[in-house]
């Protein structure tokens, strides 16, 4: 117990159903530990989950969209052509950008 992080144990009885409301509410957030979620309840009195899927999907797109260009852009500086497959692919992606941008926008109202 020395090691610990919280060397300091508080308990709490509750009934069965009590633990089962516990876990109801705790089974909305995406906390897989019940000490963590009875701890950020005790302290704070409440958690803020935030759905940030849309964010996620739209950074890896950007982030695509980015390495394309660093390979379109090596392949110029070397003395090479740009293709037009590449370009294409780029203004696809470029596409799915802005749906999700208007996805998340749209989220937000």
């Amino acid at each position: 117990m020395a090691n610990r992080k919280r060397p300091i144990v508080l308990r709490c009885p509750v009934t069965a159903e009590e633990r089962a409301l516990i876990e109801q509410k705790m089974a909305q957030l995406p906390t897989q530990r019940i000490g963590s979620y009875i701890r950020k309840m005790a302290i704070d009195g409440y958690i803020t989950y935030t759905d940030t899927s849309d964010i996620k999907a739209f950074t890896a797109e950007l982030s695509a969209i980015g390495r394309n260009i660093n390979q379109i852009a090596k392949k110029l500086n070397a003395g090479g052509s740009a293709y037009q497959a590449d370009m294409d692919e780029i203004r696809e992606r470029l596409d799915q950008i802005w749906q999700l941008q208007r996805r998340i926008l749209s989220n937000q109202r």
